[in-house]
């Protein structure tokens, strides 16, 4: 099995000038470089705009950053919004992190599901997936057209133009798409992109969403492989299960916050995402909270049914989680000891 992260920094907002807002991405930054050692596969990080408590929107420039700091990790966006975006600007920018960083970006992208950040740019929500598809196909015929182009669309019109540097990796680097939704999960499959669940559903809900991308990628014609899915799931390793439930407290907490930032006012956004995120169930269920044979259980009833990549968000930057993780649980799904592999 791969383990790779998933999350953000925070950036503090203070208007005291002693306050170092920088603090919580060199912590991130920090964080993700002893996870490379440790053994994990890659770092996905979100872009999210205009929350107030500093979540992150310049998601490439922090992959940047963090490239120039590792060597092996992958590099990962989950997801850019792509409604929000200059398609051509983006794919230049993308491929700069691609060719700087020897070919290790992963492209995650996606429509967006809070109401808060399409109102705040003036988008209708109801434009999401149309601008979200055309940007795709832009962006592809940017990274793979030799030649100049002309394009037009609904949205969006360039003539004749290139799109600089090329890219590290041939065609381009590997598009993952976030979805939930059978239909959205059949047109990821569409496109023979990689997809990424959310980590709030329940494992059978999980699996039940693998499954239609998996048949859907074979009846396509692309083929299948388990890594081509990266499964997001919460980790706390934890003592006893009062540390479970207090973990899982401070985390409904959180994810009521974000709920409620992210609902429509009329109390209808449909995003799969938002279906089980706010319920005591899903942080019971879908989490990797516990000890750690009570989480080894857990991801091997996930590798039983085919699930062959985790991303893993911590809540935070806890060095000791990474660390007992990595020793206590990840060790047990690899072919080697990853402690012992970095000592070496």
């Amino acid at each position: 099995m791969k383990f790779g992260l998933f999350g953000a920094a925070t950036a503090q907002r203070s208007a005291n000038p002693d306050v170092d807002s920088a603090a919580g991405f060199k912590d991130y930054i920090e964080y993700v470089i002893e996870a490379e050692a440790l053994g994990y596969e890659s770092s996905f990080i979100v872009e999210h705009h205009f929350t107030g408590f500093g979540q992150v929107s310049a998601t490439l420039n922090l992959l940047t950053w963090l490239g120039a700091q590792t060597t092996t990790m992958r590099l990962g966006t989950a997801v850019l919004v792509l409604p929000w975006h200059n398609p051509v600007l983006l794919a230049e920018q993308a491929a700069t992190l691609d060719l700087l960083s020897g070919g290790r970006l992963d492209f995650g992208v996606g429509k967006g599901y809070r109401h808060n950040e399409y109102a705040s740019f003036r988008i209708p929500m109801e434009e999401g997936q149309a601008r979200f598809e055309e940007a795709v196909d832009i962006i592809t015929q940017a990274w793979t057209s030799e030649q100049r182009f002309d394009f037009r669309g609904k949205f969006w019109n360039f003539d004749d133009i290139v799109v600089e540097p090329p890219t590290k990796q041939k065609p381009h680097p590997p598009f993952w798409q976030g979805a939930g939704h059978p239909d959205s999960i059949k047109r990821v499959a569409a496109r023979g992109h990689n997809l990424l669940l959310d980590q709030f559903a329940s494992i059978d809900e999980t699996m039940r969403r693998f499954n239609v991308y998996r048949d859907a990628m074979i009846g396509n014609g692309f083929g299948f492989h388990p890594h081509q899915v990266g499964v997001a799931r919460a980790f706390f390793v934890a003592n006893t299960k009062a540390e479970k439930d207090a973990a899982i407290e401070r985390r409904m907490a959180a994810q009521k916050r974000l709920h409620d930032i992210s609902q429509r006012p009329d109390q209808n956004n449909t995003a799969s995402i938002m279906a089980f995120s706010d319920t005591r169930e899903a942080n019971e269920e879908a989490t990797l909270f516990g000890t750690p044979d009570e989480i080894c259980a857990k991801v091997e009833r996930l590798r039983a049914q085919g699930v062959e990549y985790l991303l893993l968000n911590g809540g935070g930057t806890s060095r000791e989680n990474l660390r007992r993780f990595a020793k206590e649980v990840m060790a047990h799904f690899r072919d080697e000891d990853p402690i012992k592999a970095a000592a070496d």
